[in-house]
């Protein structure tokens, strides 16, 4: 039940993320979806990527995973049909505001 519920919660977040960046574009089926497969690249790829930039990452404080989070969602875009990103800056901006809405969502359903 609470998978369930972090699905449907990051199916919302993917909604409300596209809604506010320009430049993407997301189906409701799209979401349903691009839900499933970030949480797949963020298990499996996101850690490679992250100790293969280590260093990149130590130089730029961290900023770096921002990086990291917006090829990502680039990748998503290329993998799931109904949801499109128009280049690297929309797909920075809508990894951010993702994860800003997750984090809000993330205490709000701690509380």
């Amino acid at each position: 039940m609470k998978l369930f519920l972090q699905w449907i919660i990051s199916t919302v977040a993917i909604g409300v993320a596209a809604y506010l960046v320009p430049g993407v574009v997301v189906t409701p089926i799209g979401a349903l979806i691009l839900a499933v497969v970030l949480g797949a690249l963020n298990l499996f790829i996101r850690p490679i990527l992250v100790v293969l930039t280590l260093p990149i990452t130590i130089l730029t404080l961290g900023l770096f995973t921002l990086v990291i989070n917006a090829i990502l969602v680039m990748l998503a875009a290329y993998l799931v049909p109904g949801f499109g990103v128009a280049g690297f800056w929309s797909a920075l901006a809508f990894a951010v505001v993702l994860v800003v809405i997750n984090w809000v969502f993330d205490l709000w359903s701690h509380d």
